[in-house]
Formats: structure tokens, C-alpha cells, sequence
């Protein structure tokens, strides 16, 4: 796939937007690291005029409240399905796969990565997602990988 051919995004969370920790407080809240160059990079793209889709399988309010500062409509948070819920996306949107980049780091990924016109796995994700992908990213999930993808996308 060539970038210019790009017309959605779609990402995972832990492991991809983030570093896959996860951050549990005895009170019930969570908290979520997120790298600022991802955040520029996702910003970029949708100033750009692509959309961007974010499909996680757990539910997290520190997630919501990022992907909406960074300006992303799409956000299905909680999803068992992730395949079915982007087919959704994608009707909703008017895409297709073939126009569409996937990131993900495990295997719950898979499928979006195999359907996808150009699957990425980040640096460090599990030998599946990246056996799955066209693309391994340099960086690390949480830690500038999905900026490699919004940079490759955008030529810069």
C-alpha cells in the first residue's frame, strides 16, 4: 500500500497507544501512559482530513479522555469483537480494507491485521502480530510507534 492511498486508521490501545501496562488503584480508577509524539502524530493525521478509528478490547476512562483531547470520533472501548466492530467503522465511514492500516501487538489483533490493505505490529509486539503484519514499526507501543505510522502516512 502506498500512504497516499491511506484513508483510515485504525489502532489498538494497550501495547500500541500505549506500553501496555496497566496502572490499577485500590480505589477502582486506572491510569494509562501515553507518549506526547503519539498524541502529535494522531493529530497530524486527522488535521490531514484521514480518520482515525481506536478499537480496544478493555473499557478505560483515561483512554476515552485522550483519544477526545487528540480530536478521535471513533472510539470503541470494551469491544469482545474487534473485527465486526471495524467492519463498522468502516460502512460508517465509507472505506475499505484495502485503503485501511491496522495496528496492533497481540493477538487479539490478528484479524485487523490480516484484513487490513497494510497491517503494522509495533517493535515489541508479540511474534503473531508481527508474523501478521507488512510492517514492524522501530518504536515501541507507548512509546512513539504509532508516530512511525502517522509519520509514514504522512510522508514526513
Amino acid at each position: 500500500m502506498n500512504p497516499e492511498d491511506v484513508e483510515l486508521l485504525i489502532l489498538d490501545v494497550d501495547g500500541v497507544l500505549t506500553d501496555g501496562c496497566l496502572y490499577l488503584h485500590g480505589d477502582g480508577p486506572e491510569s494509562k501512559c501515553f507518549h506526547v509524539h503519539d498524541g502529535q502524530g494522531l493529530v497530524q493525521v486527522l488535521q490531514s482530513g484521514l480518520n482515525v478509528a481506536v478499537i480496544s478490547a478493555r473499557k478505560s476512562d483515561a483512554v476515552r479522555q485522550r483519544l477526545q483531547e487528540l480530536g478521535v470520533a471513533e472510539i470503541h472501548l470494551g469491544v469482545n469483537d474487534k473485527y465486526t466492530a471495524a467492519c463498522g467503522v468502516l460502512e460508517r465511514l465509507g472505506c475499505a480494507w484495502a485503503q485501511t492500516v491496522c495496528v496492533g501487538d497481540d493477538l487479539g489483533d490478528l484479524p485487523l491485521l490480516e484484513a487490513a490493505g497494510f497491517g503494522v505490529a509495533v517493535a515489541d509486539a508479540r511474534e503473531p502480530a508481527q508474523a501478521a503484519a507488512d510492517w514492524v514499526t522501530p518504536h515501541a507501543g507507548g512509546r512513539g510507534a504509532v508516530r512511525d505510522v502517522c509519520d509514514w502516512i504522512l510522508g514526513t
